[in-house]
């Protein structure tokens, strides 16, 4: 049990730009101090200069949500040699409308008490940047096809006889045609307004096309070092290998 290891939990309730402490003392069940600090690095220094001063001795911090808005706060106090306890964010019907952050941190602290092996938070370092990596990639992969289906879109109204031009090229061909354009040259009006939608919508997608092959790169390097084991299976390609080491 960790109320037979320590004799003082840290609770904390992280938010975006500030975080609430509540030290709980194990023996008695007493919050002996709360406080407030800024989610910054003043803040996560003050933190530990008051647990420091009112958690002396064998103490651990427990984190709602280390993985979220306590992730900077759990990089700052494990570099420190801090034990860090990652606590799972309260239910919805037990926060109640009339919490306070205080409160929560306090039920952080002692919701850890009686557990024989609560959670840690996970390694940062690569798999952080593995993470980091892998949502960037969603997001470009999201937004390439989404200027694709505007593409499509934009063609079907595109005036004749250059409509006619543009449905036989193959996607790769399509979008370096519309890059390559050059609207100002055309004299009716309708037709360059086209051009230039298409021309626009052509070049955001080559730019995501391109985001998306880099951070792939950096992904199947990243997974290479982490997981190599899994590149040698069957049907396994790094994507894949990347989503098992985050799970």
């Amino acid at each position: 049990m960790v109320a037979d290891q320590v004799d003082y939990v840290v609770g904390v309730d992280p938010h975006r730009d500030e975080h609430a402490l509540g030290v709980v003392e194990v023996r008695s069940g007493v919050v002996v101090f709360e406080t407030v600090v800024a989610a910054d690095g003043d803040g996560y220094a003050e933190a530990l200069r008051a647990a420091e001063t009112h958690a002396p001795g064998r103490r651990a911090f427990a984190v709602e949500g280390s993985g979220s808005y306590g992730a900077g706060l759990t990089r700052f106090l494990t570099g420190k040699g801090e034990r860090v306890f990652e606590v799972g964010r309260l239910p919805r019907q037990l926060r109640g409308s009339g919490k306070t952050d205080a409160l929560d941190a306090v039920r952080a602290a002692r919701s850890v008490l009686a557990q024989a092996r609560p959670a840690t938070p996970r390694d940062s370092g690569e798999r952080e940047a593995l993470r980091a990596l892998m949502a960037a990639r969603e997001g470009a992969v999201n937004a390439k096809r989404a200027g694709l289906c505007q593409l499509r879109d934009l063609l079907i109204t595109t005036p004749e006889p250059l409509r006619a031009e543009l449905r036989p090229l193959t996607q790769a061909r399509l979008l370096a045609r519309l890059a390559a354009t050059r609207p100002a040259r055309r004299n009716d009006p309708e037709l360059r307004g086209a051009l230039l939608a298409l021309r626009s919508v052509a070049r955001r997608v080559q730019q995501l096309i391109a985001e998306e092959r880099e951070l792939a790169g950096e992904i199947k390097t990243l997974t290479e070092k982490l997981a190599p084991q899994l590149l040698d299976q069957p049907g396994v390609g790094p994507l894949l290998a990347a989503q098992v080491v985050l799970s």
